[in-house]
């Protein structure tokens, strides 16, 4: 890893020096405004022609205030255009730059409303695949080909830097403890189980997915991996507007359904989505070689069968948007999800022990019948309020968010043994909880100068979870009530915090950067006898600075110091007993994991669109959580005994270090075919007190490929592995598959009819792992069925309005009408 780490420093030094012939570059920037409102336009597209000529060489899209800065353009003289749809075309003539003029900032740029209808609008304006910030990567799915139709899931797998494995279990950068929000708030529905819920929200339905590394102070400590934030699609156009989006395919079906109205200073926003994973088999086979403590006795279990499996989800919202003034912002959002999934199967299992004190071998053959349940409900609700004022930059914001969530976790499990004697065993429970988070949050921003912003705030979070387990068991042939698996488990965790931080840029524009310092304490209380979690506060700084070698290059380093909170699943003391020789339960003495990341980063630009990112990265963390398999011949569970037990809890588990380097690369081969690969490499190594230190490496490459055939015609083949990686107990699986997809677009853009395939030459993709302690050794083999086909439609309409509001005075205050009337 050293060594990939000189290399890294090595080509960066020599670009740099490269760069040096580059100084005669210069860029221009402005802010686009509205003519009417005064309010700053999003997504305008800005178009850079040099002068009497009809096709741009370069542009950008402004950002949330309006802004763009377009860099790398040469000595000469320019015609800037700018336009978004509903308003008239802006144009600026005569730009010019030179050795003595390389940077130029333009006046405001005032767009006017059109006067009249527009029928048919179709919008075109697309953002860049992956956008390289400061302090986040940003990845647009908007013509992701081979996503479409499918759930959040296929599209955090062509995320730089994250990795997805077949369960839906997502890592940042090699760490699986994920901060994920949904339009920057935290929702219920992450808690009950992530993985169903990434299944349930439409590829449709995304906007854009935001990577967090190093998140600064603003945001919560909360995840030692960092943040994804998934950002659902909306619209601020002028007028009536919307989308329907509908897929069926053989292991897949989705759709969702978008429509934004928005007249002068008012809009409104609501969607419906949802979708279903068809009933698929899966074969699943275990064998474990277990032994006592004296080493004479040997016990191998022998378990094969198969199960079916189904998921389902919908999700809708509606939300409100009010420009009160030019300079206050009112935005009120209620939403709701729900998934659910429903699985059972039959196992054979083959039990042989053989003792060497006597030679004898005792085989017990069984027959077991299981069945899951599982749903999760949760309603999401916001008001938010943003406050600028005269000078730029000088903002207030008040969030109140709340999430209530319920899930329901049911399963049950009945063994009947073949072998003569033995009377049948099972059990059956229902695990109903609930999850309460209110968030209260404050933030301001006031800049000192020109080149230094301060930023303070402070955020309250309330949460109150509660569970009831409700068993019974088999006795006798008739289930009855189980007291010692009948319980129920209260958890409130509240946490305080308060930040600052700031913006700025040093030594002329040499160093840009954000830096900031955040505290949080934490109290926790449960009803659960015999635990006790002690309150805790932490400092958690954080800083990020960039350089920018030349117009093309860009250099940066982060730092941010994080922590990983059990959440309530990982403390819930309930037993899952629905395979009563592989048992797993939570743990209520879990302490919170703490992380330093470490990132060092390096963008270019190159003239012709291609793009590479490389960030190499250190991560260290303290008391790390990771589950443990411990095997037990004999575990007691209330007053119930299983034999031959593997047990599964999480532990805080020493000390965890992770080092490696991510490649993110885009290239427009030709003017139609263009190619993206992300590759990711990193060592993680584990020391627990006690036992031998532990390595592995790990790996995953991806490689995505689109061409434009012409007439609206497009495909893409996306193919993408990951390795398998050596844990403390065992080897992970590795996981490989491709997609492919064409698209064509119709109705004059409006309409699209695409098909896709998922794997489309194997059936199964077989997962291989093992797991070994001191007394077991087990290898684990899943044929999970992933092929699939599938066709999808989409449809844009909107039929837009704009009117010009009349003149508003310093109040935002439309003046009265004085006629007399």
């Amino acid at each position: 890893m050293r060594n990939i780490c000189i290399l890294f420093f090595l080509v960066i030094i020599s670009l740099g020096a490269n760069a040096q012939g580059n100084n005669d570059k210069g860029k221009i920037s402005g802010k686009v405004t509205d003519a009417v409102t005064k309010l700053p336009v999003d997504y305008a597209t800005v178009s850079v022609y040099k002068q009497g000529s009809t096709s741009p060489f370069n542009g950008a899209s402004t950002d949330p205030k309006g802004n763009f800065k377009i860099d790398n353009i040469s000595a000469g003289e320019y015609s800037i255009t700018v336009d978004f749809l509903g308003y008239k075309r802006q144009t600026i003539d005569h730009v010019s730059i030179s050795s003595t003029a390389k940077n130029i900032v333009l006046a405001a740029i005032l767009l006017a409303p059109v006067q009249n209808q527009l029928k048919g609008v179709v919008i075109t304006a697309s953002a860049p695949t992956v956008e390289n910030k400061i302090d986040k990567l940003v990845y647009n799915p908007a013509n992701d080909l081979t996503a479409q139709g499918g759930v959040a899931l296929d599209v955090l797998k062509k995320v730089p830097m994250i990795t997805v494995d077949i369960d839906g279990n997502v890592e940042l950068m090699g760490n699986a403890n994920v901060r994920f929000l949904i339009n920057g708030k935290p929702s219920s529905i992450f808690g009950a189980s992530l993985a169903d819920a990434l299944q349930s929200i439409p590829a449709s339905q995304i906007k854009s997915i935001e990577v967090i590394t190093s998140p600064g102070a603003k945001y919560d400590a909360e995840g030692t991996g960092g943040i994804v934030n998934i950002v659902l699609k909306d619209s601020k156009i002028q007028g009536i507007n919307g989308s329907v989006n509908l897929s069926a395919g053989t292991r897949l079906e989705n759709g969702s359904f978008n429509l934004n109205a928005r007249k002068g200073n008012f809009g409104v926003n609501a969607f419906f989505s949802g979708n279903e994973q068809l009933n698929s088999t899966a074969i699943n086979t275990t064998n474990r070689t277990s032994y006592s403590k004296t080493r004479d006795t040997v016990t191998q279990l022998y378990q094969k069968g198969s199960s079916a499996f189904k998921r389902s989800g919908y999700q809708s919202g509606f939300s409100l948007n009010w420009s009160i003034t030019p300079k206050d912002e009112l935005t009120a959002a209620i939403n709701f999800n729900h998934f659910g999934n429903h699985g059972g199967g039959i196992t054979n299992q083959n039990q042989s022990t053989y003792s060497s004190l006597n030679n004898t071998t005792l085989d017990t053959l069984s027959l077991a019948n299981s069945n899951s349940r599982f749903s999760a409900n949760s309603t999401d609700w916001s008001v938010a309020y943003k406050k600028t004022f005269a000078k730029e930059g000088q903002e207030l914001n008040v969030l109140f968010n709340s999430s209530y969530g319920t899930n329901n976790n049911d399963y049950s499990l009945q063994q009947d043994y073949i072998t003569a004697g033995l009377p049948a065993t099972g059990s059956v429970s229902s695990n109903p909880g609930k999850d309460r988070e209110t968030d209260i949050s404050v933030d301001y921003a006031q800049p000192i100068a020109k080149d230094f912003t301060i930023e303070t705030g402070a955020k309250a979070v309330i949460e109150n979870l509660n569970n009831t387990v409700l068993s019974q068991k088999l006795s006798n042939g008739n289930y009855v009530p189980d007291p010692f698996q009948t319980y129920s488990f209260n958890y409130k965790r509240d946490i305080f915090a308060y930040y600052l931080s700031s913006s700025f840029s040093l030594f002329k524009n040499f160093i840009d950067g954000k830096a900031g310092l955040r505290y949080e304490h934490t109290s926790t209380t449960s009803d659960f006898p015999g635990t006790n979690i002690p309150s805790y506060g932490i400092f958690a700084p954080s800083f990020v600075i960039s350089h920018k070698l030349d117009k093309t290059q860009t250099i940066k380093f982060s730092y941010s110091y994080r922590l990983e909170r059990p959440d309530y699943r990982s403390l819930n003391p309930f037993y899952n007993i629905s395979d009563p020789h592989n048992i797993s339960t939570g743990n209520p003495d879990l302490k919170p994991e703490l992380g330093h990341n470490f990132e060092l980063g390096y963008n270019k630009s190159f003239s012709k669109g291609a793009n590479i990112y490389i960030a190499a990265f250190y991560r260290y963390n303290t008391n790390d959580i990771q589950s443990f398999t411990t095997f037990y011949s004999s575990l007691k569970v209330g007053d119930s005994t299983y034999s031959n037990v593997s047990l599964n809890q999480r532990y805080n588990i020493g000390k965890e270090t992770t080092t490696g380097i991510n490649l993110y690369g885009s290239l427009p081969v030709t003017s139609k075919l263009s190619l993206r690969s992300n590759m990711f490499f990193a060592d993680r190594i584990t020391d627990n007190p006690g036992s031998p230190q532990v390595s592995g490496f790990a790996y995953r490459i991806n490689l995505n490929g689109s061409y434009d055939f012409g007439n609206n015609l497009a495909a893409e083949l996306f193919v993408n592995y990951r390795s398998s990686q050596k844990g403390i107990q065992g080897t992970n699986p590795a996981f490989a598959f491709y997609n492919i997809a064409v698209r064509k677009q119709i109705m004059n853009k409006k309409a699209s009819i695409g098909l896709t395939a998922a794997n489309p030459f194997n059936q199964y993709v077989n997962q291989k792992s093992t797991t070994f302690g001191s007394n077991f050794d087990q290898t684990n083999i899943r044929q999970l069925p992933f092929r699939s086909f599938g066709i999808s439609l989409s449809y844009k309409f909107g039929k837009l309005e704009f009117k010009k509001d009349k003149e508003r005075d310093d109040n935002g205050q439309a003046p009265s009408d004085n006629n007399g009337g």
